[in-house]
């Protein structure tokens, strides 16, 4: 009995290391990850940029301008912008009013069929090409169409409007160019190529050796643009009914000078209230009334 169950025992015993000798008596395989080359090490961090040089743009003008950006009270850099820009306004809107009262004594001759010099008729065909009015109009008509263009506008309306295209004088364009009113040209080389132009597009704005420059063109623009007949009409009727020229209804006539329209027209008349204490103070000083008459 006792040797059966030692059978037994032994049996049991021998069937069990049968089961776990595959895996007791077998050598793992080795692996060989000997390599002839160092490894590389894996770098998961990002690059360094390497820095962005700041390219500073020479003016095109030798014009020394007040550093607007430079100066943090607001009401500092407005005075001091409206400043800046308010002589120029101020000799071009005299020279305005002085060829508008020698038309007027034009058209008072002509009116009573007296002739002309030969030197006033010269001046008046650089007017009629400088202004764009038809040259083979009568004198009388050529008179008519030259006193809708040739007249002021009001120093407010200017102001605003150079502050609101050159942002207060801090604009690269007005800067590098002294272009204070967003004036494009066509010319390759002709002025400042706009960082965010169109592909295909080859327009400029244009770059000014002076203020003056600057502000006669932005004179000569409104008054002989087709674009901007509206605003002319609108001046004529007021002086027509004797009416000041009031900056907020002639900023109506402005429409086209901005792809923004009406919410430019806005933005103008905006400013013009906003910043009515300044330009009532700044108009102080503007034309002789005597002159603002014609």
């Amino acid at each position: 009995m006792k040797i059966t169950i030692l059978i037994k025992v032994v049996l049991i015993l021998f069937l069990m290391l049968a089961l776990l000798a595959p895996f007791t008596f077998l050598k793992p395989t080795v692996v060989d990850i000997t390599i002839d080359e160092p490894l590389t090490k894996v770098i998961t961090s990002k690059a360094k940029k390497a820095p962005i040089e700041k390219v500073i743009e020479k003016p095109l003008h030798e014009v020394k301008l007040p550093d607007f950006g430079a100066i943090l009270d607001i009401q500092t850099k407005k005075k001091k912008f409206f400043d800046f820009i308010k002589p120029a306004v101020i000799k071009q809107n005299k020279k305005l009013l002085e060829t508008r009262a020698k038309l007027n004594t034009w058209l008072e001759h002509v009116s009573l069929e007296l002739p002309l010099s030969e030197q006033e008729h010269q001046e008046l065909k650089r007017l009629v090409k400088k202004y764009r009015v038809n040259k083979n109009a009568s004198t009388l008509s050529q008179l008519n169409a030259l006193l809708l263009r040739v007249d002021i506008i009001p120093m407010p309306l200017v102001l605003v409007q150079a502050a609101n295209e050159s942002a207060w004088g801090t604009s690269r364009f007005s800067r590098i160019g002294l272009n204070f009113f967003g004036i494009w040209c066509y010319q390759e080389g002709c002025g400042m190529v706009p960082n965010s132009r169109n592909t295909g597009a080859s327009h400029e704005v244009a770059a000014f050796q002076s203020l003056d420059e600057a502000v006669t063109r932005y004179f000569d623009n409104i008054n002989s643009h087709n674009a901007y007949r509206v605003f002319r009409t609108i001046r004529f009727e007021l002086r027509s009914q004797e009416q000041e020229l009031n900056p907020e209804v002639l900023a109506t006539g402005l429409l086209p000078y901005s792809e923004r329209g009406v919410d430019y027209v806005i933005d103008i008349t905006k400013m013009l209230r906003q910043n009515a204490p300044f330009l009532r103070e700044e108009e102080k000083d503007d034309l002789p009334a005597e002159l603002l008459e014609g």
